[in-house]
């Protein structure tokens, strides 16, 4: 992986913190829209933490495929991720 370790594991390490946090909150009987808004922050770190991670992937990976001519598996893979993403 050619992304940032360091930054990557402190969104991975606050989004982790954030779903123990949630999980209190469903035990404590929290309100639900105050348990909503957590699990759509959490899932903001996460998008942002995989954003990093394919940036740094079609800087390097793909890249690196494409001049090496052989850059149709690696587009293919990013496809079907962006596919996953948006649906």
């Amino acid at each position: 992986m050619q992304a940032d370790k360091k930054q990557i594991n402190r969104l991975l390490k606050t989004a982790y913190g954030q779903l123990e946090g949630i999980m209190r909150m469903v035990e404590d009987d929290r309100y639900c829209i105050d348990i909503s808004n957590q699990i759509l922050a959490t899932e903001a770190v996460l998008r942002r933490a995989n954003k990093e991670i394919l940036k740094a992937h079609m800087k390097s990976c793909v890249k690196n495929a494409i001049a090496e001519g052989g850059g149709d598996d690696k587009i293919n893979e990013v496809i079907e991720i962006l596919d996953k993403i948006s649906k």
